[in-house]
């Protein structure tokens, strides 16, 4: 089951939230989003959990969670949607000849 992770403190690495959410269960992936040009962490990132029951408890424990001085928002993440359906066509408000 995949988690988003929100308001993260920027100094959390994916280390500290493995061992975080590894305490409920077991943790297949970590990933923090973090800015292209400088690298930062953006504030977000996401945890995959082998198992929906553990993750669920995770969930549940974790949300409000207050690491690194910071209340995290922990929610099943939502699906990807397809980027190349985002906005019904490939016409672009230019004008048709």
């Amino acid at each position: 089951m995949k988690i988003f992770v929100g308001n993260l403190s920027h100094e959390v690495n994916e280390q500290e939230l493995t061992a975080l959410f590894a305490e409920h269960g077991s943790v297949s992936n970590v990933r923090i989003v973090r800015d292209i040009s400088n690298q930062m962490s953006r504030g977000f990132g996401f945890v995959e959990m082998v198992r929906k029951v553990e993750a669920k408890k995770a969930l549940k424990t974790l949300n409000d969670f207050e690491l690194r001085g910071k209340k995290m928002s922990v929610n099943e993440a939502k699906q990807e949607r397809d980027r190349n359906s985002a906005g019904g066509g490939k016409n672009f408000g230019g004008r048709r000849r």
